[in-house]
């Protein structure tokens, strides 16, 4: 098998018969059929071809195989948004009276998935503390189904020991689905470690310039088959044209998080040097809790350091205020630096109660670190912190 960044740049569609060197944009809503017989024998799942681009498109098929290959999976499906690979894939396995073990620590949308809008159907959950994961075990029911984590988590940079999540997952009979948003496949494969599907949101590093949103998961033959049909009924695809950027933005996904890293890694360093900075988490600081296991199943810490700031919530607002370069949003995985929020932005749905438990408090922000110079970025930071 093909080095990651060769699979990057070399999954490509078979050229057509104007032999173009890169792939063309597929923006058609269906195709057409020789026959009668062929339009059955399609539809009927006799012949393996496009039919309409809801429920596949060269372009989607290109950047899901480049997603495929890059996990060490068996099969893929494309989505509009990460929270609507998150959605579907958990939608298209649970049933009612079905529960769910997951870690605390998960993005506000994915929260508001369990708490809100899966009870409404009969599907529970309950949440453990990622760092206590030995209560995991004592969490699982015989209606338990699926055991889901993030690693790292967002926003506060912890880390889940995935060979653990995978030993208990296959002990117990569950299936192991890992969000790998924060490390994309160039850092760290879940499968590896016994996780059954792998999902990302394809908006965030994947992509890597804020342009176009995107989700994918990737995993079990089995299991995306599932996946497949629920999301060919309820439409959440991918478009042509999104896929179509995506699939060029793999292309230099590893040249670009080797430099996010680098940066990130000096950012951390810098805040960890501050009086300012109450606590800084980032995966590859030797003063992480989870950091002997981090250097086990990632490549390299990730462009996300989560840090508090002393003073509380008056001191992060004047530290986010001061801000001259650095960019104020709630996006992530960008080549602009990104400073956030999380409790009145990302994480605002969830209580005082709830953001407590999750470890986050009203002083913590997020900076995801780009691919400025990072001296400009550690004076950008620096001035703000001094305001």
């Amino acid at each position: 098998m093909a080095e990651f960044e060769t699979i990057a740049v070399r999954t490509q569609l078979k050229r057509t018969q104007f032999q173009e060197h890169s792939t063309p944009m597929y923006l058609t809503s269906s195709y057409i059929f020789e026959d009668s017989e062929d339009m059955r024998a399609s539809f009927a799942e006799e012949k393996e071809r496009n039919i309409y681009s809801r429920y596949s498109n060269p372009n989607t098929s290109e950047f899901i195989d480049k997603v495929v290959q890059m996990e060490g999976a068996e099969d893929g499906f494309a989505f509009a948004t990460g929270m609507a690979a998150v959605f579907s894939t958990l939608a298209a396995l649970l049933e009612s009276g079905d529960h769910v073990v997951s870690s605390r620590s998960v993005f506000g949308s994915t929260h508001g998935l369990l708490t809100k809008y899966f009870p409404k159907w009969n599907i529970s959950h309950d949440y453990f503390d990622v760092n206590a994961p030995e209560d995991i075990e004592s969490l699982i029911k015989p209606e338990t189904k699926i055991l889901f984590a993030e690693s790292p988590t967002n926003p506060g940079v912890d880390i889940l020991d995935l060979k653990l999540l995978g030993n208990i997952a296959r002990k117990h009979d569950l299936i192991l689905i890992i969000d790998n948003c924060f490390a994309t496949p160039y850092l760290q494969n879940p499968i590896k470690f016994g996780s059954d599907l792998v999902i990302h949101s394809a908006t965030k590093l994947m992509d890597g310039q804020g342009r176009v949103l995107g989700g994918v998961t990737v995993g079990r033959e089995d299991l995306i088959r599932e996946i497949y049909l629920f999301s060919r009924n309820t439409g959440p695809a991918l478009s042509p044209f999104n896929a179509w950027v995506l699939s060029k933005s793999l292309e230099t996904l590893s040249i670009r998080l080797e430099k996010h890293c680098e940066n990130a890694l000096k950012v951390a360093e810098f805040l960890e040097s501050l009086p300012q900075a109450e606590t800084v988490k980032y995966p590859f600081l030797k003063s992480h809790p989870q950091y002997e296991v981090a250097r086990k199943q990632m490549k390299l810490g990730g462009n996300v350091v989560a840090f508090q700031i002393k003073g509380g919530l008056e001191a992060g607002r004047r530290f986010i205020d001061g801000l001259q370069m650095c960019s104020r949003s709630a996006n992530l995985g960008d080549t602009r630096t990104i400073v956030t929020h999380p409790a009145s932005t990302t994480h605002s749905k969830l209580s005082e109660v709830e953001l407590e438990a999750v470890g986050i408090s009203e002083s913590l922000v997020r900076i995801s670190v780009g691919l400025e110079h990072v001296e400009d970025i550690i004076n950008d930071l620096k001035k703000a912190l001094q305001e």
